[in-house]
């Protein structure tokens, strides 16, 4: 418990802050294909556009983004109290004792399954709704039924940036176990020659691990070697495919249950490139997972600076990262959440996106890992007593921007300068 103490103020002087939801990254080519992984929509050339205009535009397609999963996935996705896009019918809870499920079944919530995620000692227990129950209703009455109980519904989270699903053959080594420093909880990987024999991945949904874009752009820009080189290049990475072919992956349950499989194999840092709203699961499962000594490492999403902050960047002790552009000036679509940790570059990134293709892409998502990777560098194994050592070397190598020292949209500067094939 004093260890954790210790961890706790050492994140509160380096990363006050913490809120809720948002949106994420952009491809600069405007052609995606449809992914599992729910990519954001191309949006115009935000850097020629007034500010305001930029926000309206944003908030335009988060919106449209969320109308259309909605009316294409009825029959899996439904909205929450909250208008969020979540799994439809099933409400999930922590803290959930055998009298608080018979008190449910009495009100009609049918208890689904129960599961412990071992590398948390997280209990999960999810509810059916009530038949002829909207999901916004039911989520209103269990919350009220058991005051005890952490209740939600499993919202979805979004990745951005270059879509589509890839061949099964190309998808790099699948494993249910192995240590690592660096763990990457996103879509599944291909097996580019940059990360050749480095990557072993496990899948948290239907259809999982299947190789795509997005998640094999971020393993390429933690891990990549050669002409694709990522920022802690030649480290082991553990791949967790949150998405597979499931049309309602991406889920909080599924990313809960991809940190404790991280935090059972040793994983000292996580990049989490995707984003939605707060949800209890989820940021028990990261609190869990902070307190084994993980640091997690998360984008702010490209919902532009007025948009309500993403998680799972927001919470309380994730490192929180922003990108720039290649005058090292923030990326006008760009999140801010309470708190801004670093920037990293995220235009114009050099990344891979297949078994044998590389694209520059922009957005949060590719400024995330740039991050994490050297971060691993300094923090290689879990342990709470090197949390401190490790975040203050990274905050002496980041390069001031912006307001002298500290500010709210570079946070403590730039990392990785040279990174991403500028």
């Amino acid at each position: 418990m004093r260890q954790w103490t210790a961890l706790i103020l050492i994140f509160a002087a380096l990363m006050p802050g913490s809120v809720p939801r948002g949106v994420a990254q952009v491809a600069l080519p405007s052609v995606q294909l449809p992914d599992a992984t729910r990519m954001l929509p191309p949006l115009p050339n935000l850097g020629t556009e007034p500010l305001a205009r930029v926000g309206d535009t944003l908030a335009d397609v988060r919106l449209e983004r969320i109308t259309n999963l909605l009316r294409d996935q009825r029959d899996r996705i439904e909205p929450d109290r909250n208008g969020e896009p979540a799994v439809r019918g099933i409400l999930v809870a922590t803290g959930v004792d055998d009298a608080m499920i018979v008190r449910a079944a009495e009100k009609g919530f049918r208890l689904l399954d129960r599961e412990r995620i071992e590398g948390l000692g997280l209990d999960i227990v999810r509810f059916t709704v009530p038949g002829g129950r909207s999901l916004a209703r039911a989520q209103k009455q269990l919350a009220k039924l058991l005051p005890d109980a952490e209740v939600d519904a499993d919202h979805l989270y979004f990745a951005g940036g270059p879509g589509g699903l890839l061949p099964a053959a190309t998808l790099a080594a699948a494993s249910t176990s192995g240590k690592a420093s660096l763990g990457l909880i996103d879509g599944g990987v291909a097996a580019h020659p940059s990360l050749a024999g480095r990557v072993a991945q496990r899948g948290f949904a239907a259809g999982a691990p299947a190789a795509s874009r997005h998640g094999t752009a971020v393993a390429s820009l933690l891990v990549g070697t050669g002409t694709v080189r990522g920022s802690a290049p030649g480290q082991r990475l553990l791949a967790a495919d949150v998405y597979g072919t499931d049309p309602a992956g991406g889920n909080a349950s599924a990313i809960a249950r991809a940190l404790g499989w991280l935090a059972q194999n040793g994983v000292a840092v996580t990049t989490i490139s995707l984003v939605g709203p707060d949800n209890k699961l989820l940021a028990v499962a990261v609190s869990r997972a902070q307190q084994r000594g993980m640091l997690i490492v998360a984008a702010v999403g490209n919902d532009g600076p007025a948009a309500p902050p993403a998680y799972p960047a927001s919470y309380q002790g994730v490192f929180a990262v922003t990108g720039v552009d290649a005058r090292n000036r923030a990326l006008p679509e760009a999140g801010r959440a309470r708190h801004i940790d670093f920037a990293a570059p995220g235009d114009a990134v050099l990344a891979a996106t297949g078994l044998a293709s590389a694209d520059r892409l922009r957005g949060t998502s590719f400024a995330a890992p740039l991050v994490a990777g050297r971060l691993a560098l300094r923090y290689p194994a879990p342990a709470v007593d090197r949390i401190g050592p490790a975040v203050a070397a990274l905050v002496m190598e980041a390069h001031d921007l912006g307001k002298r020292g500290r500010d709210e949209i570079y946070g403590h500067g730039l990392i990785c300068g040279d990174c991403g094939g500028r």
